[in-house]
């Protein structure tokens, strides 16, 4: 079974450093569930280029109905990125193994 879709995402928090607090990522529903039980990679890919830092995306919580997404920009390149970013788009696809 193989699902996809896009997003509007963006981020007005800071650079999130401590694992599993998801409080600042966005719920992605499946439009079908996966099976029960059913192993399910999620692959995203920024799609637009509006914000001149790099965004990192973050994903959690992987299940059979969805998924939680954020940015996290990247610092590099002498870039001080403060984890904040404009609106991109986000393709994704989900699948099972």
């Amino acid at each position: 079974m193989i699902q996809s879709g896009k997003l509007t995402l963006d981020s007005s928090h800071s650079t999130e450093t401590t694992g599993g607090k998801t409080d600042t990522f966005k719920r992605v529903d499946f439009p079908t569930p996966f099976p029960p039980g059913s192993d399910i990679i999620v692959q995203v890919t920024v799609q637009t280029f509006n914000g001149p830092e790099t965004p990192g995306v973050r994903l959690h919580e992987v299940s059979n109905t969805g998924f939680k997404i954020r940015f996290n920009e990247i610092y590099g390149g002498g870039v001080t990125a403060d984890g904040k970013h404009t609106s991109e788009t986000v393709g994704w696809t989900a699948y099972t193994i």
